[in-house]
């Protein structure tokens, strides 16, 4: 098995002290491939994975371009002039996960845009409410991980993270993990002389990437999720400034 686990990856998992087979984390590859294709950033996510799973995670793996997924930044598109849209399934699976990590090749120096459309419908979803009254993704953790044969791996990282967290989601440290292989034409991640699964850097980060999301994770789960006091948006709405007087109650 080329991407099979490291030595220190077999070792970390041995001697960990922490239950994580409570959470659930959904991966969602947005690769431009459709499967049975291979997708070789699938193959860097699958060592974050196989990481999870052996510790009990429940892991869920979507690869967008599979699925139909309507352009727009409504939660349905269909009540917007689209005969089909499968996001909302998919935002099931959102809404059920601890940790959301998002996969994406590297185009012209950009995340791919099946990777925008998945962002951009995560964004269609971002003003329901939890149950404590702040933004749904709170509570959640969110990470992201690149592949590519050109430059941009911590340009896409920035924007994908810087996305994450501005739709409520928490970015733990060293959220992100990348491979870029030699510039232009050359082997890919998986293919045979890539070096990619036998990159220590690129180990090292992915592996650093899943212990942090599932640390994180498992602060926020324990701790009945992010607080709600100065995130509500229903307070906000009403007037309320937290520690300021409602104006409609001052005298």
């Amino acid at each position: 098995m080329p991407n099979a686990l490291s030595e220190m990856d077999e070792h970390l998992l041995e001697e960990s002290e922490w239950d994580f087979s409570d959470l659930r984390a959904l991966y969602i590859n947005c690769s431009l491939k459709r499967s049975p294709e291979v997708s070789h950033t699938q193959g860097l996510g699958d060592r974050s994975i196989a990481i999870m799973e052996r510790l009990g995670v429940s892991v869920k793996s979507i690869r967008a371009i599979d699925h139909e997924i309507a352009t727009g930044i409504y939660p349905d598109m269909t009540e917007h002039g689209w005969e089909r849209d499968e996001w909302p399934a998919i935002y099931e699976d959102v809404l059920a996960s601890d940790i959301l990590v998002l996969l994406a090749p590297i185009w012209l120096g950009e995340k791919s845009s099946v990777c925008t459309k998945v962002i951009e419908r995560l964004y269609g979803n971002s003003h329901l409410l939890n149950e404590a009254g702040q933004y749904a993704y709170y509570g959640r953790v969110g990470g992201c991980i690149i592949t590519g044969n050109e430059d941009g791996a911590k340009h896409c990282a920035m924007n994908i993270l810087y996305s994450l967290q501005h739709l409520g989601y928490a970015i733990p440290p060293q959220a992100d993990s990348g491979w870029l292989g030699e510039a232009g034409p050359g082997p890919s991640y998986l293919d045979p002389g890539s070096g990619g699964p036998e990159n220590d850097f690129t180990n090292r980060n992915t592996t650093f990437l899943t212990w942090n999301l599932l640390h994180l994770a498992r602060m926020l789960k324990d701790a009945g999720g992010f607080p709600a006091h100065g995130n509500q948006r229903a307070l906000w709405d009403a007037g309320c400034r937290f520690e300021y007087d409602n104006p409609e109650h001052r005298v």
